[in-house]
């Protein structure tokens, strides 16, 4: 049992590598600065970064270890989160690309020309 449930687990995270990797090419081609880093080809762990305007950054980082997501704004640490809501914060971030949403109006997330108007929830 816990022989399938590790390949499982490492199924899930190459999975999660793949998909910040298609995430950040979709932000790089709508203007935005984004990376996403592995090590190796076996694809079992990433360095995701973003870059939502003036010195607002997120980072997110995924392994066999664990997964974190870290929202900064002038080197100063906002939220860090881990496991299923780190995941979820990334479909925030999938939806502000995909439906072009104001990020200070639905989700934690703040734009360079609201930068007062972040909430974290």
């Amino acid at each position: 049992m816990f022989t399938r449930l590790a390949q499982q687990h490492r199924q899930f995270v190459r999975d999660l590598v793949m998909n910040l990797q298609a995430l950040a090419i979709a932000l790089e081609n709508s203007g935005h600065l984004a990376s996403c880093y592995t090590c190796g080809s076996e694809m079992n762990s990433a360095s995701f970064m973003v870059s939502l305007g003036e010195n607002h950054l997120i980072r997110f980082l995924v392994s066999d270890y664990g997964i974190t997501w870290t929202e900064m704004r002038d080197d100063r640490e906002l939220m860090k989160l881990e496991g299923a809501e780190a995941i979820n914060q990334l479909q925030d971030l999938a939806d502000l690309l995909k439906y072009k949403v104001p990020a200070c109006r639905n989700h934690n997330l703040t734009t360079k020309d609201n930068p007062e108007s972040l909430q974290i929830i």
